[in-house]
């Protein structure tokens, strides 16, 4: 029998698919240990380092022009350094230098940006330890210091000095978060596992939360509800203002203490104002409901939902603002009525421009540090551009934040699961205790405590437990 070949064709491999490879990035030439931290007085400083940013196009990024997207989202420099930065290589786009500030910026691209760091000094405050577990370490917050690094901040920040404190390979877990000027309780993950956790029971509202705040004159006694929604205005200064259209809000209030102002030795109160002498003074004077709260009160908050700046916009519609509250308690940026009662946005855009330019060519100043109310001195002993340069990167130097630009009178005292099983809770501030020649609680009570004035109202209601 004849043998016939037959030729059987090469199996079809199939290639594997080619990724593109991801777009190339500057790293930061050097990541300091120990960490360059120094103290000088009530400071904790960092001394100036090179470093280098890495970000991702946006998706509001896409389509714009370089420059315009540094002039318009980065508020710390002025847009003729990023224009000099992007001609000199110092913002590159997927690892290369760009030929032109013009340059549009497509999904995908990663944008690198290295500079000369200059970081704010934050308070020399050391962070307090609540309570330490194998799970996780609740810490009394320091005011004025940010939880994550976050614009000037990186060093400066409670997640790199506890790194600092327990060792390089330490991962601080943040399980809440606290405004960077607001003091007080905050829990921090030692492991994944536990983060998750209690990030779940603070996220699924089963934590109920207590802030004391220090306030502009006499509130008022017994509980107060304030319901009002809060829109956010500017992402980019993190204003918050109430407005119909937004998100539900809701805290209860019940005051602790109040503490008129001292005599002078004429009989007049402390921070009474002068009497106004001619009409436009009278005219004036009326529109500054301000003036006429005398004395300060401690308050105690209790937040039911939880919106940026929730207590402060929420105190500052009440016509009792935080008392060092450099955005919500400022008259250079809301006028003369601190916006109380307002939630109409006709001076949106007016009052942003006024508040953009606290901390460049003005010193960003609350009622208690206004006018009258201060030393000469403490007005200018505050953060604002000096006018002088780096000697090595040319970049804007700032002078130093005053003693109350480190902090506002604001300070989580209390956090308490749902269920009873844990509860932590802080002594009060000193700013919260009873001045000098005045009587006045030294902790909180139960009289006041609007944790249970709202239980005590659900069960009337039926609701039966604190919906948190």
């Amino acid at each position: 029998m004849a043998l016939t070949s037959v030729e059987h064709p090469a199996p079809q491999v199939e290639k594997p698919e080619v990724l593109a490879a991801p777009p190339a990035t500057v790293v930061t030439p050097c990541d300091p240990w120990p960490r360059p931290y120094y103290l000088e007085g009530d400071l904790r400083r960092v001394l100036p380092y090179h470093y280098t940013y890495n970000t991702y196009c946006k998706e509001r990024w896409r389509g714009r022009e370089l420059l315009d997207i540094f002039a318009s989202e980065f508020r710390d420099r002025p847009e003729d350094y990023y224009k000099d930065a992007i001609e000199r290589g110092k913002v590159v786009l997927n690892g290369q230098p760009v030929s032109s500030i013009y340059t549009v910026v497509k999904n995908g691209d990663v944008i690198s940006h290295t500079l000369h760091r200059h970081e704010p000094p934050v308070t020399a405050q050391p962070i307090g330890i609540v309570h330490e577990d194998n799970d996780m370490i609740v810490i009394n917050k320091p005011a004025g210091v940010p939880v994550h690094p976050a614009g000037r901040y990186n060093y400066n920040s409670i997640v790199e000095i506890m790194r600092a404190e327990r060792g390089h390979g330490w991962n601080p877990l943040p399980c809440n978060r606290l405004d960077r000027l607001t003091s007080g309780v905050m829990f921090i993950g030692k492991h994944p596992k536990a983060a998750e956790k209690l990030s779940l029971q603070i996220s699924g509202r089963t934590v109920k939360k207590e802030y004391v705040a220090r306030v502009k004159g006499e509130f008022p006694e017994g509980e107060v509800v304030c319901e009002q929604p809060i829109l956010q205005i500017s992402p980019k200064l993190g204003l918050n203002r109430v407005r119909a259209n937004g998100k539900e809000a809701k805290t209860v209030f019940r005051r602790l203490a109040y503490y008129p102002p001292k005599l002078k030795a004429n009989g007049v109160a402390e921070d009474a104002q002068e009497n106004p002498t001619t009409h436009a003074d009278e005219v004036k004077y009326s529109q500054m409901g301000w003036k006429k709260k005398e004395g300060y009160s401690i308050v105690r908050c209790l937040p039911l939902t939880g919106r940026t700046h929730q207590l402060r916009v929420h105190l500052q519609y009440l016509g009792h603002p935080i008392t060092n509250d450099p955005i919500y308690s400022n008259q250079r940026v809301f006028g003369p009525s601190l916006a109380h009662g307002d939630s109409l946005a006709d001076n949106d855009e007016d009052i942003i421009a006024r508040l953009s330019r606290m901390g460049k060519s003005e010193v960003a100043e609350a009622v208690a540090y206004h006018d009258e109310m201060v030393e000469e001195y403490n007005k200018k002993k505050a953060e604002k551009m000096t006018g002088e340069l780096c000697e090595i990167c040319d970049t804007p130097l700032y002078s130093d934040p005053g003693v109350h630009e480190l902090g506002i009178y604001l300070h989580a005292k209390r956090y308490a699961c749902e269920d009873g099983n844990w509860e932590y809770e802080t002594p009060l501030p000193d700013w919260a205790l009873p001045p000098k020649g005045f009587t006045g609680p030294l902790e909180t009570t139960s009289e006041t405590d609007p944790l249970a004035a709202q239980a005590a109202k659900d069960l009337v209601d039926g609701v039966g437990k604190l919906g948190v």
